[in-house]
């Protein structure tokens, strides 16, 4: 592995090693079958310049991640690749990070990064929950002629893992038939009130990966993806949830995708800097680093 000549969010270089680190970030820019909005595969460009510009210091866990080490992959080289291409080429390049027992995370590009990703997860993590947070199902078997359509990016490992969807508000009547209704939790029916929190995390084995559209946010913060739905998520309900998963669960890897930046508002570019650095805040935050 060849070390970035950048780091993650501007970081001392000592911090950013390879050998030291205890998280390993790794862009895969591909946004070859999204149907609306393209530019996911920009999102990480504008994550690091955000993260570049964002206070280091988390105030809600009284913690600097970054002195965890984080070691910045070289992106993998997916841009051109057909779908069929970018899976074999995630699937396996996650299979080798998985051997160096870090925490590995992944930024996007599409949501159908996440295949491969999980496919790999799932081989190793045999009794494994994968928490979906989406405006969006994700379950079409195939879609525009390919299973590995972003469309199709929950439809593998719903086979192999233990799935529940969060924030769903759109999705096609084909998919009904795929729901496991008992573990998803529609945006209309959490709106209100925090009490599914802790039905879902019931339902969640101790090991977990987290998935995360940022497309479950609602267009108004989150206006910055290939379909920005109403009627989603907001910050602090978001990060409520995300932590009580962190502190009582082992989370053993996760991804951002869908961010297709916009350069005349760069908030969004923000937001997912921040959530990217809170999910570390909160994973070092059950072992007491600080």
């Amino acid at each position: 592995m060849k070390t970035e000549s950048k780091t993650y969010a501007g970081i001392p270089a000592r911090y950013a090693t390879f050998d030291l680190a205890k998280v390993i970030l790794t862009s895969i820019p591909f946004d070859g079958t999204s149907t609306w909005g393209k530019g996911a595969d920009k999102g990480f460009k504008a994550f690091l310049n955000a993260s570049e510009n964002m206070e280091l210091y988390d105030i809600e866990t009284n913690s600097e991640p970054y002195r965890q080490s984080i070691y910045l992959e070289s992106p993998l080289k997916v841009k051109k690749a057909t779908p069929d291409e970018m899976v074999a080429t995630v699937f396996a390049k996650t299979q080798e990070q998985l051997k160096t027992n870090k925490l590995l995370t992944y930024f996007g590009g599409e949501h159908s990064i996440s295949i491969g990703v999980l496919r790999a997860f799932s081989r190793k993590y045999k009794n494994l929950t994968v928490v979906q947070l989406d405006a969006h199902t994700d379950l079409r078997q195939e879609y525009m002629g390919t299973k590995y359509n972003h469309a199709c990016a929950m439809a593998e490992v719903q086979k192999s893992s233990n799935l529940i969807q969060v924030g769903i508000r759109s999705m096609d009547i084909s998919e009904k038939k795929y729901l496991q209704k008992d573990k998803v939790y529609f945006a209309h029916q959490i709106m209100d009130n925090d009490y599914w929190m802790e039905e879902s995390l019931k339902k969640m084995t101790d090991k977990v990966y987290i998935t995360f559209d940022l497309d479950v946010f609602d267009s108004s913060i989150m206006p910055s993806t290939g379909t920005p739905e109403p009627g989603g998520m907001h910050w602090y309900q978001v990060l409520q949830y995300l932590r009580m998963i962190f502190l009582r669960k082992q989370v053993v890897g996760f991804d951002i995708v869908e961010l297709a930046p916009d350069s005349h508002n760069r908030a969004p570019d923000f937001l997912t800097a921040k959530l990217y650095y809170k999910m570390l805040a909160y994973y070092f935050e059950r072992s007491g680093k600080k």
